[in-house]
Formats: structure tokens, sequence, C-alpha cells
């Protein structure tokens, strides 16, 4: 009995060695799926109205069918030249709601700034607000498959802007603003730019509700989306160079905005990714370009995916255009 302890000791130990790189192998499986759960796709579709209407957005949201994208964002309801009438806005609604993957509408100038009625007065406020009756009077996206989203709207004060909402995929916060491309909407006309000083205030609050649960989710990024390139990556000028530089003609109705995210960013220890629907030169594509943490991607009228990694320092990286 007692030769035959070591014996089986010795095939115990045996057994134990030949199992631990197997074990070993598992972990790291289990290690790397862990570090992978915050991986996602989602898809950005520039200002597509402005170029080909309700045919556009239909063929690319026939295209965007992919179940790896999240969801989508779609930047705008229509071109500048189509009708603002409540024909036109419910066949777009009727459209995002056929979609396939959840649909995020980013509204824009076009969809709204330059409405006007049979005299020929500007009707666009009465526009904005039926838009946001249409198109986002729920807590979900548009779409076959739904989106939780959370809207401006929920606080008493801001209760008219429901087109700014948030949602959270992974350790991404994501949040759209409204920013039309015209100057952010500033009309030089004097007297009081209500609307435009309105809804800066509104944005002001918003954006500082957004990086408060950023901060407070831990979150690993901002990603903001609107209309109007606000320029994220503008530096003020300073020293002798704010001395040479010339007085700007106009008001810039970005700017606010603009210097409110640069702190925001300074502040936060993740990337945040600005994403507007601005031109680009003729055969560009879209990129992102990166100052420090606060990147800016401008998409014209393309439609891109965006791979969100789970770790490391490149959080965003380009795919293939959607179409």
């Amino acid at each position: 009995m007692p030769a035959r302890r070591p014996l089986l000791l010795a095939v115990l130990l045996a057994a134990a060695l030949s199992a631990a790189p197997g074990a070993a192998r598992d972990k790291k499986k289990e290690k790397d799926k862990v570090e992978e759960l915050g991986a996602h796709h989602f898809g950005i579709v520039g200002h597509r109205a402005a170029d080909g209407g309700e045919a556009a957005l239909q063929a690319l949201l026939d295209d965007a069918k992919d179940d790896k994208l999240d969801f989508l964002v779609v930047t705008g309801i229509k071109g500048a030249a189509e009708p603002c009438g409540d024909r036109v806005y419910q066949k777009r609604r009727d459209l995002f709601d056929k979609a396939k993957r959840p649909v995020i509408l980013s509204i824009t100038g076009s969809d709204w700034t330059g409405c006007r009625n049979s005299l020929g007065r500007t009707n666009a406020i009465e526009r904005l607000n039926r838009l946001r009756e249409l198109f986002y009077g729920e807590p979900e996206s548009l779409g076959k498959e739904k989106l939780l989203v959370s809207r401006l709207s929920s606080s008493p004060r801001f209760r008219s802007y429901a087109e700014n909402a948030h949602w959270q995929v992974g350790k991404v916060l994501y949040a759209t603003i409204n920013l039309p491309a015209a100057n952010n909407n500033y009309l030089p006309a004097a007297g009081r730019n209500s609307e435009y000083e309105d809804r800066a205030v509104a944005n002001r609050f918003w954006l500082n509700r957004l990086f408060a649960i950023a901060k407070q989710d831990k979150v690993d990024a901002v990603v903001l989306f609107g209309e109007g390139n606000m320029q994220p990556l503008l530096q003020p000028a300073n020293g002798l160079r704010a001395l040479l530089q010339r007085t700007p003609t106009g008001h810039d109705g970005f700017a606010n905005t603009r210097r409110q995210v640069q702190q925001q960013a300074a502040k936060f220890k993740g990337q945040v990714l600005v994403v507007d629907s601005a031109g680009l030169p003729k055969e560009s594509k879209p990129a992102i370009e990166w100052r420090g943490n606060l990147g800016h991607l401008s998409v014209g009228t393309h439609a891109v995916e965006v791979r969100v990694a789970g770790k490391g320092e490149k959080v965003f990286v380009l795919g293939e255009g959607l179409r």
C-alpha cells in the first residue's frame, strides 16, 4: 500500500501539469472576451438627402442592413429645395420606421430653418416643432429595432429640445446636438436672435449634462453628432497672433459651443469625437483628425462605418463606406 502512494501522487502531478496549459489558454480566451465586450460598430450617414432626397436615403437604408451595426445616425431628412410640408416629413418618418437597424436622426438646418408659409413668411419655428413631434416624441430610436435614448426634453426647463438625445453602447456615450450648418442659424438682422439664443442656452446645459454623465459612468469616450462644423480643433489666437489677426467681420455662431467642448474635453480623461456633415473637398474621403484627446470627423454626404475598439488608445477606426 505505501508503495502505491508515490505512484498515485506522480499520476496526479502529471495530470495537473498537462491540464495547466489548457487552463491558461482558457483563462486568456476568457480575458480577451471580456476586453472585447465594449467593441461595436455604428454607421454615420452625412447629409445624403441634400444630394438626392428620398431616393438617396432609401438606397442607403436598403444597404445598411448589416447586423454588426449597432445603430445608424442619419443626418437630415430633406434637402433645402424640397418642400417643408407634413407630407414630406411623414414620408421620411415612414421610411426610417422601415429601416432594419436602429436609426438616430440628427436634425439639419435644411429640415426647418429655410421653411416659409404660403405668404412667403418664415415658419421655421413651427416646422421645427412639427419635426420634434414626428421624429422625437418617444424615448427610443426610429427603425424596426429600437435603441433606448434619453432626451433633453425630459428636463422641465428644456421640454422643447427633444432632438438632443443621448444613449450608451459599451463604454461610449453618444449624443446628438442641434447645430444647423448655416452659422448655427445665427441671424445677423437687428434685434434679439431669439431662436439662436434660446437654443444656445439649452445646448450649453446639454453639454454640461453629457460630460457629467460621462464622468459619473466612467465611459471611455464621448461622441457628439451635429450638422454644423463648429471647428472643434480651432485654437483661439493669443499674444502677437491675436494682435495681428484681423477683426472678424461677422459673428461666429459656433464660438461658444466650440469653447465649451474644448474645455470639457480638456477635463475629460477619455476621447471626445465631434462628427458633422460639413462638405469635403472634391475627391476627399472622411477622416478623423485628432488634437490630443479631441477628434473631428466631417462626413459631408458620405456614409461611413465606424469600428469602436473595446480597449486601447485608438478607440475609433473608420471602416468601409456604407455606400
